[in-house]
């Protein structure tokens, strides 16, 4: 019987697994938005299995699957598509907008909206803008990409923090930079160097008070939310691999330095330096040496990233694994970082509760030049590439021989080069950052969130200099034979924050209200140690081993040693309350107010309370825009206050902690009287200083026209800082003549503008031109004193940090002297700086900024560009100075321009008599104040990616090749390395021009 059933059975089998694999096929198409463009990265997975692809660049895919499953189609702010398969092999999809997933990534602050929604001035920079940005930090990868953001590299130093304002300067002494969040977790700028730009998802900046207000005390300078990526649910596993390898090297001057043949012929004319005395055959021998190139370097640089991520129906996971390694241009600079990120999310069943952990682990050495920006002839590396005298050799220096260097200031390339050989200037960090957010939603409309997060750092510093070095020998006391010195400085910072939040959100009709309470609650703590050991034995040094250091003896105090120790804390507890509203997306209200209280200040001062208020028309949602030919218009207008409880920022890992006990009485200990160990007052209490508060108006316009070909945004705003923290004359009978306290304002105001606009817009060739501006003008309003502060640059009614100097006219015809205008206008040789000063209307911050640029695309070739450009902005040019100083011969190299300086037989020249005798009326004038406008073609990418169809049977989902190129080149009058700068040091390392080729691959 068994027999017969089984043979009865076996044909049924056969033909059912006949018709399954029959069932079994290819299935292909193309999926497109609402517009019927393309989309690429579009997921595509069968339900209920772990098959799964993405569209390639144009919009097409290929998957296998059987007759009766269901394809999910699912794409960042688009509605989901189910389409079940049939008998047919193509399947085509368009897809729509979907505003739920849009309020996901229209960030808001703590809540979110759609953009039909929101009220607000942000601006949300993605992936794929900074993905291809040679960077060490993801910062300078957003320079021109949001109008009214302000990003200066001050440094070339890799990985270095970068000065950002988001319209214009709010403070004198305080905070300035803005607060930033990564994945719910406060951080300041200096976490850049450890966070990688492979990781970002996307970078929101949040600009009027209608946002920044949800911060209170935070959000006085604006605020930028970094959202790192993470796994889709039901996706497959996603592999990729980027790998980019780059060369950086310095920009190009125009400062026209002599060779050694000039120098020495002008040495010789003045009777001084190695040129005194030579002949022209002596001359002549001499080579010239570019030392430029011995301080400065080609820098190679690379950076390599593996990210795998993949999801199920309730769970999805991001993991990452990144190594960067950098050389700075200058000896002696790079940064090297390894980092691990693990991003996890989920919900439950019923889809009530979801949760995310993000931690990333970030590891990084890095060597940083000291003294860079001085006149350290023995220390800075920059004044030794920019200054030494041609005519010596890198031959003249013997490695180890510095203490046979004569102390002489022409011997300053052999200085530093001892300096390279014998002193050693490294940096650790590790930090971890990590979040926990969670959310339960208790009805359909109350919903109840927590987001606890934490920032840890541990850094460690050490500086070593040899007892065989120049220096070392040089200020050694008489019979100290071993000098050396030691610094190590280790500090640990840890700052975490906790937000817990209700939400009550319900549709009535055409109504919507939006309701929540929030509290929040910060902490920052930092602990820093550190010694400094005097005298190390040359036999047994090794750079932060101890094995060297001498000990303290009784015949002398040549080997005292020094340790220091500091613990800062600081504190705040928040309340916030937050309202909208909204009529059937054409008018919508958001009210916010907070109230926040910080330990930095104490009595009825503790406590700040901040709101905001902004409302919206959505115009294009009225009737009579029905069939108008425009695609989106909508009013904007915002208003409310900040907080800033920095008020005096000390930067760095202490930003957090900084200033955190100025209401307090402070005593020392230290030497007193005949060195007897005494007690003295260290710090006035000043009970009364409050936080400096931030007040803002906005108006904005979103449009959008010609099918949205054109598109952007304008926005006016006015901005005004009270209650500065600044120097304020107190009576003498105090021991001082002036404290910095709350007093005086601040002002800015100005106007963002952010346009493209769809040139071509096609199937397979698209081009996009973006331009983005800001103008800004900053004024000081009210002063402590009824004459301001004139060398700060703080006058009531005047530019912010003006500049006030003596006028410079030219040279003296007559005699060679320099020419200057008194207050009146008159010309006089010998100005009186504290009379003769007066405003020049300059300062260092730009009046316009911003950017302009295309992207082009045919096929899988793409090229994009960024200009950057700043107008306004003015900066002394010390370095020229230098270049120009007539008592720099026989010292340090020159200008040719000095081989034009005034003779009797040369009156009609810019350059004054090598022998004048007002050199010094020059130090308050404004002769080598020059304009550092620049246009820059700050990033310019030309590649080549390969579609889905060009990789078929390959086993990749994408690759991708491109070249890349930054600071390519500068457009200015600026004649020094570098135009881009917010200050006025000479001597300063400029940020490299970098090249790169770049690898992607998926699958």
């Amino acid at each position: 019987m068994r027999s017969k059933l089984t043979l009865m059975l076996t044909p049924l089998l056969v033909l059912c697994m006949t018709f399954s694999f029959a069932q079994e096929k290819t299935i292909s198409g193309n999926v497109t938005d609402q517009n019927g463009l393309p989309l690429p990265g579009v997921s595509i997975v069968v339900v209920g299995t772990s098959t799964g692809t993405q569209t390639d660049f144009d919009g097409n895919y290929s998957i296998n699957a059987n007759v009766g499953q269901v394809l999910r189609y699912s794409y960042i702010g688009q509605t989901t598509v189910n389409m079940t398969v049939g008998s047919a092999n193509s399947i085509n999809v368009q897809m729509q907008e979907d505003a739920q997933a849009l309020e996901e990534v229209v960030v808001q602050g703590y809540r979110t909206a759609s953009k039909a929604k929101s009220s607000i001035a942000s601006v949300t920079v993605t992936a794929e803008t900074i993905k291809d940005k040679p960077n060490a930090s993801f910062v300078q990868a957003l320079q021109g990409q949001v109008a009214g953001l302000n990003i200066v590299s001050n440094t070339g130093q890799p990985g270095a923090e970068s000065a950002i304002f988001i319209r214009g300067v709010n403070s004198i002494n305080g905070s300035t930079q803005p607060l930033f969040i990564i994945d719910g977790a406060y951080a300041t700028s200096d976490n850049f160097r450890s966070l990688s730009p492979n990781d970002i998802a996307s970078i929101t900046t949040l600009k009027d008070a209608g946002a920044t207000a949800q911060y209170g005390n935070r959000g006085a300078n604006g605020v930028i939310i970094i959202k790192t990526k993470a796994g889709k649910f039901n996706q497959p596993l996603e592999i990729g691999y980027r790998g980019v390898i780059g060369s950086t090297r310095i920009q190009a001057n125009d400062y026209n330095l002599a060779d050694s043949q000039e120098m020495l012929r002008l040495e010789r004319d003045r009777g001084t330096g190695v040129g005194n005395g030579l002949t022209d055959a002596e001359i002549a021998e001499f080579t010239t040496t570019e030392w430029l190139d011995v301080f400065f370097r080609r820098g190679l640089s690379q950076d390599h990233s593996v990210q795998l991520s993949s999801g199920s129906e309730k769970a999805s996971q991001f993991t990452s694994l990144g190594f960067f390694d950098q050389q700075g241009i200058l000896q002696e600079s790079s940064l090297k970082r390894f980092s691990v990120r693990s991003n996890v999310t989920g919900r439950s069943d019923n889809d009530r509760f979801n949760y995310g952990v993000n931690i990333s682990m970030n590891y990084s050495t890095s060597e940083t030049p000291t003294s860079v920006g001085t006149g350290g002839v023995n220390q800075n590396f920059i004044l030794g590439a920019f200054q030494s005298v041609p005519y010596l050799s890198p031959d003249d220096y013997t490695p180890g021989d510095g203490n046979l260097i004569a102390p002489i200031f022409r011997n300053t390339p052999l200085f530093l080069l001892d300096k390279l050989f014998i002193f050693d200037s490294v940096e650790e960090e590790f930090r971890m950052i990590g979040s926990f957010n969670s959310s339960y939603k208790i009805t359909d409309n109350l919903t109840i969130s927590n987001n606890f997060a934490g920032d840890f750092a541990e850094q460690k510093r050490l500086d070593a200099e040899s007892s065989r070095g120049f220096t070392r020998q040089l200020f050694a006391q008489a019979g100290n034979t071993t000098p050396g010195q030691v610094r190590k400085q280790n500090t640990r910072s840890l700052s975490f924050n906790n937000t817990t939040s209700i939400n009550w959100a319900k549709e009535f009709g055409k109504h919507t209200v939006d309701a929540s309470a929030i509290f929040e609650y910060t902490k920052n703590h930092y602990d820093t140690f550190g010694f400094f050991a005097r005298g190390t034995d040359p036999k047994t040094e090794s750079p932060g081993d101890g094995s060297s250091f001498v000990g303290d003896n009784a015949a002398n105090d040549f080997f005292v040693d020094d340790a220091n120790a500091n613990i800062l804390s600081t504190g705040r507890a928040s309340y916030l309350g937050i309202l909208d509203y909204d009529y059937d997306t054409r008018y919508g209200f958001q009210g916010t107010i907070r109230r926040d209280g910080s330990s930095r200040f104490i009595g009825d001062n503790k406590w700040g309370t901040f709101f905001a208020v902004s409302a919206r028309w959505n115009i294009i949602n009225e009737s009579f825009m029905e069939n108008s030919g425009v695609d989106d218009l909508k009013l904007r207008a915002s208003y409310g206050t900040n907080g800033n409880d920095i008020i005096f920022d000390q930067g760095g890992f202490l930003t957090n902690v900084s200033s955190p006990d100025l209401t307090e009485a402070f005593f020392a200990t230290g030497a007193g009287y005949q060195g007897v160990n005494s007690i003295f007052r260290n710090q006035i209490a000043q009970p009364g200083l409050k936080f400096e508060e931030v007040s803002q108006l906005n108006v904005g316009l979103d449009f959008a026209f010609f099918n949205s070909r054109i598109r952007g945004s304008v926005d006016w705003y006015q901005k005004e800082t009270k209650d500065l923290f600044q120097f304020t004359p107190v009576s003498n009978i105090n021991g001082v003549t002036g404290l910095n306290r709350n007093f005086g304002s601040l002002e800015n105001e100005g106007v963002d503008l952010t346009t493209t606009f769809d040139v071509i817009r096609k199937n397979k060739t698209n081009l996009t031109v973006r331009f983005v501006g800001n103008y800004n003008k900053s004024t000081v309003g009210e002063t402590p004193s009824a004459d301001g502060n004139i060398d700060a640059g703080f006058v009531s009614g005047g530019l912010f940090r003006e500049y006030y100097t003596t006028r410079y006219v030219g040279v003296n015809p007559a005699n060679g002297n320099l020419l200057f205008l008194d207050a009146d206008g008159n010309t006089t040789e010998n100005p009186d700086p504290d009379t003769d000063r007066v405003a020049t209307g300059k300062n260092i911050f730009p009046e316009l900024q911003g950017s302009f640029g295309f992207d082009f695309n045919h096929g899988g070739f793409f090229v994009n560009t960024t200009f950057t450009y700043t107008e306004g902005v003015d900066r002394f040019d010390n370095d020229y100075a230098n270049f120009v100083d007539p008592t720099n011969i026989g010292q340090f190299r020159l200008s040719r321009d000095i081989l034009r300086a005034w003779t009797p037989d040369n009156r009609v020249t810019d350059i004054p008599s090598l022998t004048l005798t007002n050199q010094a009326a020059d130090t308050n004038s404004d002769r080598f104040l020059r304009s550092s406008d620049y246009i820059r073609l700050r990033n310019a990418t030309i590649g080549y990616g390969f579609n889905e169809k060009q990789l078929k049977g390959t086993g990749f989902t994408g690759l991708r090749f491109y070249i890349t190129g930054e600071n390519v080149i500068t457009w200015s009058e600026w004649r020094g390395y570098d135009a881009e700068s917010t200050v006025n040091t000479s001597r300063r390392f400029p940020t490299p021009a970098i090249y790169s080729v770049g690898f992607e691959l998926n699958f």
